[in-house]
């Protein structure tokens, strides 16, 4: 086995296409339904929203995907992204787990996000898109897609959930910074967002309620498009440059598949983008790793939810998508771990958790800190909160190989970086964070309207 702790690539090992996963499913994924109809959607249902090539990768049964030169170019600036072999971590854990992390804080915006914003910007502008409205939680999906319109010419505007645009008031620089207009939501500039503020003028806000405000922003403007940072297959398809890169980094410092592989998941992308390469090779019997998803207990989306067809945002403007829920309308507790703040799961994730490929777990924000802090004093990388949750259950994994002295293989993917996430350190730092316990009367309220699907 190699013995680097960094493990790189070249610029000329970036990968070339996208991996689809649908055609190596063992059944495929439930379709979205019109919300009038209940008919799968079509084509022709999504084309308000997004330009061609993207519907057409949403809906697509190939198992590749060329990746555009214009696409790589853009792609260069910062990958392929290192993989590292966490040896401090390993020592100050006394453990004989082997522990890799796939470091993608490295981009422009500081996340895995610019994987898919790159590829969203330069189809709308072939498309002749000249504007994209989004909404972001923690500010990475936001700065990602600000940076990647400024590089192919159009116009951003995004709705950030409010408890993240007071938590984090510099991603909303950044985004401006890269040229982008930014309201916390909800907000007075649309109807889905005054509706909420007059029922509660002081809601945190949840990604729902600013993906309603997104998409009614986009509909009501000429050559203006809607993007979406999580959740939807082209999304989750683009990650995938991520695990590509990983599944070649380990052959290239000898090491054996992961016989673990972890992820934090708020809509899913990041995580997707890891394993579903590995995937790949688990369903073709080549490896056989335990696929493990970590969420906020806050927002316990596949442990506590339904798998349900519900809306993807607040108001009801988005067609139906078979996925694990806690309801349309539910408001997730302000927890620091603003992009998992999400009320569904990727339908692509939730499919293949229903089908028993891979397993999840929820942590409550304070063990994720403290597994940040450790991976911090020891690493020397600052994770962002949503990372954090899956250290926490790495960190719980390889002291449990200490104990039974088991040696195994870890692999996380350690999706971005904290430094704009210093209050939240601070607050745990200074003792004064606490954890949100989540009533189960919450999840069944919100269920309860859910659209019934027959």
């Amino acid at each position: 086995m190699d013995e680097r702790t960094k493990i790189v690539l070249g610029e000329s090992d970036i990968p070339r296409h996208w991996y689809n996963v649908v055609p190596d499913l063992p059944a495929p994924p439930p379709p979205p339904l019109h919300p009038a109809t209940h008919n799968p959607v079509g084509p022709q249902d999504l084309s308000g929203l997004f330009p061609p090539e993207l519907i057409a990768q949403e809906m697509s049964a190939d198992r590749y995907i060329d990746i555009p030169d214009a696409v790589l170019d853009v792609y260069r600036l910062w990958r392929p992204t290192p993989l590292y072999r966490a040896r401090r971590l390993e020592r100050a854990l006394g453990t004989p787990a082997r522990i890799y992390y796939k470091y993608e804080g490295g981009s422009p915006a500081g996340s895995h996000k610019p994987n898919t914003a790159v590829p969203q910007a330069y189809y709308n502008s072939i498309a002749g898109t000249e504007r994209l409205t989004t909404e972001t939680g923690a500010g990475q999906w936001g700065s990602s897609l600000a940076f990647a319109c400024a590089q192919f010419g159009l116009d951003c505007e995004v709705w950030m959930v409010r408890a993240s645009y007071a938590q984090k008031p510099h991603r909303a620089t950044l985004m401006r910074t890269w040229g982008a207009k930014v309201h916390p939501s909800p907000s007075s500039l649309t109807a889905a967002g005054a509706n909420v503020l007059a029922v509660d003028p002081d809601s945190p806000g949840s990604l729902g309620i600013a993906i309603s405000e997104a998409v009614e922003a986009a509909g009501a403007a000429p050559n203006t498009r809607y993007a979406l940072g999580s959740v939807l297959n082209h999304v989750l398809l683009h990650q995938t440059v991520i695990g590509q890169e990983a599944l070649a980094q380990f052959a290239a410092a000898g090491e054996r598949a992961p016989d673990l592989i972890v992820g934090c998941t708020g809509g899913g992308s990041n995580f997707a983008g890891l394993f579903l390469p590995f995937l790949r090779e688990k369903l073709a019997g080549r490896a056989d790793p335990v696929i493990r998803a970590v969420e906020p207990a806050a927002c316990p989306t596949f442990t506590r939810g339904e798998y349900t067809y519900d809306f993807g945002d607040a108001g009801g403007l988005t067609p139906l998508l078979k996925m694990y829920t806690l309801g349309h309308d539910f408001i997730p507790d302000p927890v620091h771990a603003g992009g998992l703040r999400y009320h569904g799961m990727s339908p692509l994730l939730s499919h293949i958790y229903h089908l028993g490929l891979m397993e999840a777990v929820a942590k409550p924000q304070r063990e994720c800190f403290a597994a940040a802090v450790e991976f911090a004093r020891t690493e020397g990388i600052v994770p962002a909160p949503e990372p954090a949750h899956a250290l926490a259950a790495v960190i719980e994994e390889a002291r449990r190989c200490a104990e039974s002295d088991t040696e195994k293989v870890l692999l996380t993917a350690l999706c971005g970086h904290g430094h704009f996430d210093m209050a939240a350190y601070d607050l745990y730092l200074s003792g004064e964070m606490t954890d949100f316990e989540l009533a189960q009367d919450r999840i069944d309220a919100a269920l309860t309207r859910v659209p019934a699907v027959d």
